[in-house]
């Protein structure tokens, strides 16, 4: 990528940044509590190597063989952090497990069950988001919110597993301009299933939730991890309708 696109992604890091910084303060939070993931799915590696030159180390990708395929010009990227976002296939958890730091899309313990094992067989301890599925969209991925306390007790017995958090995706705006109002309730009522929950999980600390255009109203509703794309990236070679997971 050219020079000028460097800067620019420099740039909307900075401004992504001071907008962390002013939603932390109304919130009253640090911002050390919030952290940012740089979504660089369907862009190229270059612009991964560019977000690393610009300060970032956090990435979610989306699909396991795109990011395959991208990992071989990011090998120098000793102390970068890739997450799957993505809906993961039950055909591909050996493989995610060996090229993602964490998974943060599980949504079944059928796919638990085989990323432990996978994780088992590398020597690892796999932190995983719970995806959870608050919108009636069909194309939303996740565990329907009652599920989530059978599903968190069946996990306990896969060692080489770490339920870290939730994570989930709102609605598409009908006002993308409103986005941040129009998630609030959903940002809420994840948080809300957060804390009734860590009692018998304590180590269900992370929510990651918000995205470009709602990522300041997630801060406020307590995302201790926002995913942003385009707002950082800017447009993709290919841009699902609406978008997964960012």
């Amino acid at each position: 990528m050219s020079p000028a696109h460097e800067i620019e992604i420099a740039a909307n890091l900075a401004r992504i940044r001071d907008q962390i910084a002013a939603a932390c303060r109304r919130a009253g939070r640090p911002e050390s509590d919030v952290a940012l993931m740089a979504v660089s799915k369907m862009h190229p590696a270059s612009a991964v190597l560019e977000a690393y030159a610009a300060g970032l180390r956090l990435f979610g990708e989306n699909r396991v063989q795109e990011f395959q395929e991208k990992s071989v010009g990011l090998a120098a990227l000793s102390d970068a952090e890739y997450h799957l976002i993505g809906p993961l296939q039950s055909n591909k958890t050996t493989r995610a497990a060996e090229l993602f730091d964490a998974i943060d899309s599980v949504d079944s313990l059928k796919i638990a069950t085989r990323l432990n094992a996978a994780a088992a067989g590398l020597g690892k301890k796999l932190p995983i988001l719970i995806e959870a599925k608050l919108s009636h969209e069909e194309s939303k991925h996740g565990i329907a919110p009652e599920e989530l306390p059978t599903l968190l007790d069946a996990l306990a017995p896969l060692e080489s597993l770490i339920p870290s958090g939730l994570m989930t995706v709102p609605p598409w705006p009908a006002d993308v301009a409103n986005a941040g109002e129009e998630a609030r309730p959903y940002f809420r009522q994840l948080r809300r299933l957060r804390d009734s929950l860590i009692g018998a999980h304590p180590t269900l600390t992370q929510l990651s939730m918000g995205m470009s255009n709602d990522f300041a109203v997630a801060i406020e509703e307590g995302s201790t991890c926002v995913r942003v794309g385009t707002a950082l990236f800017g447009k993709r070679v290919y841009l699902p309708t609406p978008p997964v997971n960012e």
